[in-house]
């Protein structure tokens, strides 16, 4: 959980959870936290860039 912060942000800009809500995380399962935390990985966001960055580009005419 180094990245929380990452997560923190995404969960609350990519689905609107505030994991600051007590209430929320505690109606709710670990399980269904850990699906929407995975599923960033396939988002376009903080953490997924964090575990997944794009490759540098080559110069034109370079291979």
């Amino acid at each position: 959980m180094e990245q929380w912060a990452l997560i923190e942000a995404d969960l609350h800009e990519t689905y609107g959870i505030d994991v600051g809500d007590r209430a929320l995380l505690r109606a709710r399962s670990w399980r269904w936290l850990r699906v929407r935390i995975l599923g960033l990985l396939s988002t376009e966001c903080r953490i997924q860039r964090h575990f997944a960055p794009p490759e540098p580009k080559t110069p034109k005419g370079v291979r």
